[in-house]
């Protein structure tokens, strides 16, 4: 990676982390929606970036929220995890210009961003949440809050992206 890219990506990590601790863990809406912003670190990490710098930093990502939160290792096994699939997601989503790396998320078709974001939201919130009620019996209550706050998460992800999307020459 450039020096400018670890900077955007420090910068980045630590916004994301604090508008997470700071403003979205207080949002609970309904019982079940519970928005997730900060995996947008995770989905942005550059795609020809060294895939166990991502895992490790996916690992620290989820343990500041982990402590921020008091939730026991919940986000940080769900970041390990997207971190870790993430390549075999961007292969799905992009097919074979991923593996050329030709992708840029800003420069894909809306259908395989959104395809790629709702992946990651949803193997995110359905670990997440999994771990957090860790019974079986309560499934309809684990896939209930997977569903919504996943559905919320990609809403805000993309307005985020869209906001803070750079422009082009």
């Amino acid at each position: 990676m450039q020096n400018n890219q670890i900077f955007i990506n420090t910068v980045r990590f630590f916004i994301l982390m604090l508008l997470q601790v700071i403003v979205l863990n207080h949002i609970n809406l309904l019982g079940y929606v519970n928005p997730y912003a900060y995996i947008i670190f995770i989905l942005l990490f550059p795609f020809d970036g060294n895939k166990t710098l991502l895992i490790l930093l996916s690992f620290l990502l989820g343990l500041c929220i982990d402590m921020f939160s008091d939730s026991g290792g919940v986000h940080a096994a769900a970041c390990v995890l997207i971190g870790f699939l993430r390549p075999i997601l961007l292969k799905f989503s992009f097919g074979v210009s991923y593996q050329y790396n030709a992708v840029k998320l800003n420069k894909v078709t809306f259908k395989e961003r959104l395809l790629y974001i709702i992946l990651m939201v949803s193997i995110h919130h359905f670990m997440l949440f999994s771990l957090e009620v860790f019974s079986l019996s309560h499934i309809s209550l684990i896939l209930k809050s997977t569903l919504f706050s996943g559905i919320f998460s990609t809403l805000l992800i993309l307005c985020i992206l869209l906001l803070f999307k750079r422009k082009e020459n």
